[in-house]
């Protein structure tokens, strides 16, 4: 029986083109009058163009596949201890205001036959980052998509990020931040294993 892809694998296909690039803008130029700002001014001529880029470029993972970032760089070997790569640098969007989420990614795996390139786990980390999210599902989505493609024996991930939604809207708490964690496999069954994760990344001490 041919085993069912999550979805986490499938990449959206839409991509900003130069026409909706333009609309973006011109629907920006909007919000700024909505604001009681004059877009007409010096220093906000250009800032719908850069705008609509810059929010182009923060949401480029929707046209990204993680199977096709990972895909290549999938190497068979026998090694069976614990991989860990830490403090991978993440920055998102939060989906409910469209304000940045920041910080810092861990991700673990304990191989059963195949490993991945370094790199290829932060780029794939990138392109979930790069969407409209929230911190949980960001951190279910990169420990599915590895469990996924190398059938690891298991896979934790921890994510330590600040919420701009939090600290300059709403409680306006500036020293509070959020940590999610997905364990799979051994990750889950084994407090041995867990201990071992949270000992390597330091998990509280940064």
């Amino acid at each position: 029986m041919k085993k069912k892809k999550s979805k986490t694998l499938l990449a959206k296909t839409s991509v900003i083109s130069e026409s909706d690039l333009t609309h973006l803008s011109d629907n920006i130029r909007d919000v700024l009058n909505h604001i009681g700002e004059d877009p007409k001014r010096e220093g906000l001529l250009k800032t719908p163009e850069r705008y609509a880029k810059a929010l182009a470029y923060l949401t480029s993972g929707y046209a990204k596949c993680p199977s096709t970032v990972l895909n290549g760089a999938i190497f068979h070997e026998q090694y069976d201890e614990m991989v860990v790569v830490k403090d991978i640098e993440m920055y998102s969007l939060c989906e409910h205001h469209m304000l940045p989420f920041f910080g810092k990614v861990h991700v673990a795996y304990i191989p059963n036959g195949k490993i991945v390139g370094l790199s290829k786990v932060a780029r794939m980390v990138d392109v979930f980052a790069r969407r409209l999210q929230v911190q949980e599902r960001l951190t279910t989505e990169i420990a599915q998509t590895l469990v996924d493609l190398l059938e690891p024996r298991g896979v934790g991930v921890v994510i330590e990020a600040k919420h701009l939604c939090m600290m300059m809207r709403g409680v306006e708490k500036q020293n509070s931040s959020m940590v999610t964690s997905s364990m799979q496999g051994v990750f889950r069954d084994s407090d041995v294993t867990r201990k071992e994760f949270l000992s390597l990344i330091k998990f509280g001490q940064n």
